[in-house]
């Protein structure tokens, strides 16, 4: 927007007033009335940053799969091991799932240890913590391999 001086000087040598538009370069429109000022090009997502959003979205994606997993291997173990220690139905559900309540935690996977080779000592069940974490190295291939298949 011109101010109303420069409109009525520039009036006054013969320039209309709406060719009198200052914008980026006003040299050239008030000298070329009849060229128009390009609009300016969108600024779309460069390679790099589209490059960034995608591994960010795999990141998520991957992260989320894994805490599902976890979750499922916990749940299989539990079931696992209820059926170890003489536990069925609905009492072995509900093991189970504590033991999936126990994936929140920072170090998930030692409370799950820990909890187990205590339930075990406790009901008098020989199983090593080498057997327990080779039990749940299986139960998370599994987990995974029923995942990825859409169960």
């Amino acid at each position: 927007m011109l101010l109303p001086a420069a409109t009525t000087a520039l009036s006054a040598i013969g320039f209309a007033p709406e060719y009198a538009y200052i914008g980026p370069s006003p040299m050239r429109l008030i000298a070329e009335p009849h060229i128009k000022e390009q609009p300016r090009p969108r600024m779309d997502m460069s390679t790099f940053d589209q490059r960034e959003d995608s591994f960010e979205k795999r990141f998520v994606h991957e992260e989320e799969l894994q805490f599902r997993a976890e979750a499922r291997r916990n749940k299989l173990l539990g079931l696992w091991a209820a059926e170890k220690l003489g536990k069925t139905g609905a009492e072995a559900q509900a093991y189970a799932e504590s033991l999936v309540v126990a994936e929140v935690a920072a170090d998930a996977d030692e409370r799950v240890v820990a909890q187990l080779k205590k339930d075990f000592e406790a009901a008098g069940v020989n199983q090593s913590e080498h057997q327990i974490r080779r039990t749940m190295d299986e139960m998370l291939a599994k987990a995974k391999a029923e995942i990825k298949a859409g169960e």
